[in-house]
């Protein structure tokens, strides 16, 4: 049975980099009947807030990827000290005391040789009284050993892999503050929670190497890993100075529906294309995770906009009876009004619109030109209230008054009751307006 995670730092809002993660991790659970965690690195006290786990869980829920449980690593600290004895007693763990000023003044140092900046491995030469001596004064760091041979493994996404790791420093797993890494807290929850596969972006690739060598000093098993492309901008940009802008609850507020995100999300930069489903099955049933690419994928919100309104034109008026209510629409006209206005809108938000048109009526549209033919037409406008057969019967009178015919006839007409040169079938639409504005 496959297991995944998606594991958040509720330290800021989802945004459409890590729906990614958490779709893919979702799909490929489903698929196999498995099981979906949702795990919130919250090891930060300082930088974690409720409000941020509330709206991750908002989130989640507004695109329907339910989780089966849910885990906070901050209960979980007990296990990831476990394992840090754990490490120590099998001699790959080991106490550092450099500041992040050394730390740089040896990176640099060691470009300047040209040599690759990888950490020297000081702290192990030190005895335990020059330890002593540096603990009065600092708090040590503690750093998983590597042991220095190639890791390898195959990648669901980019095939396989192999890394040096004596290319790599030793990571830090605890820092000197006490405060565990996530690192050392992922592989811990990893290896405990059974997880069968992890599904991230490709700027892991690196600490999965470190990894897995620490699930194996652990005596874990070691998951089946895929890192999935980066997203970028519609330029090729990077994506990450713009995040802020494509938080979720912000694309949920300018009113994306969460199937058109989903469906683009699943299939961006993958092989196959882009095509929007009609259900979450569907969107499940569907998903391959091996034709997904490595390739930098270039993401557009506006993009988003004409699925959502494919999504929004396809749905019966039972799907959107909430919006309809709240906008104070009889029962007995919401049927012909969402026919009339479900494939005039982009997004929900549009529905309103629609409506204060239908009630309160529009400023009319008249082109100088028109102005004498509009006044014609108006004095042969049908009683109201209008039927299916008003629009007809009105074209037909103002043709035999005027002898306009086509777009000529048609066009005026149109934006002197709705203001607008485009819209719905006017057949169905005059049914449906209250108010005549004679004057602009």
């Amino acid at each position: 049975m496959t297991t995944t995670r998606f594991a958040p730092s509720p330290t800021g809002y989802l945004h459409v980099g890590n729906l990614r993660t958490a779709l893919f991790n979702f799909l490929i659970a489903r698929q196999s009947g498995g099981q979906f965690i949702l795990r919130l690195d919250d090891t930060d006290p300082e930088r974690s807030k409720p409000e941020y786990t509330d709206a991750i869980q908002r989130d989640l829920e507004w695109l329907g990827l339910d989780w089966d449980r849910i885990e906070t690593q901050s209960s979980r600290l007990d296990r990831y000290m476990a394992a840090a004895d754990d490490l120590r007693n099998k001699e790959r763990f080991y106490e550092a005391f450099e500041t992040l000023t050394e730390l740089d003044l040896k990176r640099k140092k060691q470009l300047n040789m040209g040599k690759p900046p990888v950490y020297d491995r000081a702290a192990l030469d030190l005895s335990e009284v020059e330890k002593d001596a540096l603990r009065v004064d600092r708090s040590g760091h503690w750093r998983f050993k590597l042991d220095h041979e190639r890791i390898e493994w195959h990648d669901g996404i980019l095939g396989d892999i192999s890394i040096d790791a004596a290319s790599v420093s030793d990571p830090v797993l605890i820092r000197g503050d006490g405060q565990v890494l996530y690192t050392l807290a992922s592989v811990v929850d990893d290896t405990e929670m059974g997880i069968t596969h992890v599904v991230r972006g490709s700027d892991h690739v690196t600490n999965t190497a470190t990894q897995i060598q620490i699930i194996e000093a652990l005596g874990g098993t070691v998951p089946t890993f895929a890192h999935h492309s980066l997203l970028t901008g519609p330029q090729g940009e990077a994506l990450s100075k713009r995040l802020g802008t494509l938080a979720l609850k912000d694309l949920r507020e300018r009113g994306v529906e969460p199937l058109a995100l989903l469906s683009h999300m699943a299939r961006l930069g993958s092989s196959d294309p882009v095509e929007l489903r009609s259900s979450m099955q569907e969107l499940i049933d569907g998903f391959d995770l091996s034709r997904s690419g490595s390739a930098p994928t270039k993401f557009d919100e506006e993009d988003l906009f004409p699925l959502t309104a494919k999504y929004l034109h396809a749905q019966p008026v039972q799907a959107v009876k909430g919006d309809l209510d709240a906008l104070n629409i009889p029962a007995d006209k919401q049927d012909a009004f969402w026919t009339v206005a479900r494939e005039n809108i982009t997004t929900r938000h549009d529905i309103a619109a629609w409506w204060r048109l239908c009630q309160d009526g529009a400023d009319p549209v008249i082109d100088a030109e028109d102005t004498d033919f509009v006044a014609t037409a108006l004095t042969l406008l049908p009683a109201q209230p209008f039927d299916d057969q008003s629009w007809s019967t009105w074209t037909a009178a103002v043709k035999e008054k005027t002898g306009r015919k086509g777009r000529a006839l048609f066009m005026p007409l149109r934006k002197a009751l709705t203001g607008m040169d485009h819209g719905p079938d006017m057949s169905t639409l005059m049914p449906l307006l209250q108010v005549i504005k004679t004057k602009p």
